[in-house]
């Protein structure tokens, strides 16, 4: 019930009743397809934001970028501020200890070691990682740096062109072209090639397309097991999600046309075959493309929002689990597709507000654990 789901995650108890009202109300209100798709959306909206102060630190960076980014709502401010905080913070520790021998390799190593081991997926990584020496750390660093960009905060942060300067000597051409590590690390791949030329480092975009389409041949998709098409759906996807900013601009579908004819060529396979993460996903390329009329998003939607479960008021994982921690990637997803506004919003840039916390948060708290919940912020 949603009842039980936020009087788990609410320090108090949340007035579920008002709640379950408007919902119902929502979907009373829907005259037409769109709009009881968008109120399967807000059902989830509606879910998160009572429960979103409980959640992992991670979880709301997460979902407070995505639903900035299409809203611009000023709401969904406070923890990007204190993820910017944090990144500050982050970063400047990362960046000075680059100065000692031995510093990047070390913490590649306790990266590996700490990688979540639920799934055979973070297994085979955590095994394939461990395989490339510093790159563990170096995606962590090419991640943050990439963060604080978006929040016009890498000029705050003292000496990060020694950080930019240390990725540059790191073989990304041999680690983002690894057949092995393209089949197992695809969305990955694609994200750290857009980051890598973000950030003006190194453009490998051409080559990690190559790579893909060398791993992933046409010919032979047909025959690719579950898991390899999975991959597969992610690593296009992602490519465009990336090429967007993640949600802060829009991308010429010309530019992607592959990714689109290949989607919409596959739409069958893809609602037989891929989670509802993967659906929302390809749903978003093409809204991202300015696509929102296509026939695959309409398909998708009306999947998305048969999966909604009416007592939990969120997408359950295929196990039929509704842990809202766990479920944020997939119902953030989708809630952006069932309600998509058309509108996108950079950013956004906090680089007026955040420096002062960032320094309180450095003397009280020299080590931060993103994946602890807002209560366990662990100061290591």
């Amino acid at each position: 019930m949603v009842e039980g789901v936020l009087h788990r995650l609410s320090p108090g108890r949340w007035p579920v009743l008002l709640l379950v009202a408007w919902l119902a109300g929502c979907a009373l209100e829907a005259s037409s397809p769109t709009d009881a798709y968008r109120a399967s959306g807000q059902a989830i909206q509606a879910v998160y934001e009572a429960a979103l102060p409980q959640l992992p630190l991670d979880k709301q960076r997460h979902y407070a970028q995505r639903l900035y980014r299409i809203s611009g709502e000023p709401r969904y401010l406070p923890p990007l501020e204190a993820h910017g905080r944090r990144l500050l913070v982050q970063l400047e520790r990362d960046i000075a200890g680059l100065e000692r021998p031995g510093f990047a390799a070390a913490r590649a190593r306790q990266i590996v070691a700490d990688y979540p081991q639920r799934t055979a997926k973070q297994r085979a990584r955590q095994v394939m990682l461990a395989e490339w020496g510093e790159i563990a750390f170096a995606r962590q660093l090419l991640f943050r740096l990439v963060q604080a960009d978006y929040y016009g905060l890498l000029e705050a942060i003292p000496d990060h062109q020694r950080a930019l300067d240390y990725l540059g000597s790191l073989a990304w051409q041999r680690f983002l072209t690894d057949p092995e590590v393209v089949r197992l690390y695809t969305a990955q791949v694609a994200n750290q090639a857009w980051f890598l030329h973000q950030l003006e480092v190194v453009d490998l975009r051409p080559a990690v397309r190559e790579a893909f389409l060398s791993v992933f041949p046409a010919q032979s998709v047909a025959d690719l097991e579950q898991a390899d098409y999975r991959n597969r759906l992610y690593g296009m996807t992602h490519i465009v999600i990336a090429d967007s900013r993640y949600y802060q601009r829009w991308v010429p579908a010309a530019r992607h046309a592959w990714i689109l004819e290949a989607l919409a060529a596959e739409i069958e396979r893809i609602l037989d075959q891929a989670t509802e993460d993967i659906q929302a996903e390809v749903a978003l390329v093409f809204l991202l493309t300015g696509n929102e009329g296509h026939p695959v998003v309409a398909r998708i939607r009306q999947r998305l929002a048969e999966a909604v479960d009416p007592r939990a008021g969120i997408i359950p994982s295929p196990r039929g689990e509704t842990d809202l921690a766990r479920g944020e990637h997939r119902n953030v997803l989708a809630l952006m597709v069932l309600t998509w506004p058309g509108r996108l919003h950079p950013g956004p840039d906090l680089s007026a507000g955040v420096r002062s916390g960032a320094a309180a948060l450095r003397r009280a708290c020299p080590s931060l654990d993103e994946r602890a919940g807002p209560l366990h912020l662990r100061c290591q």
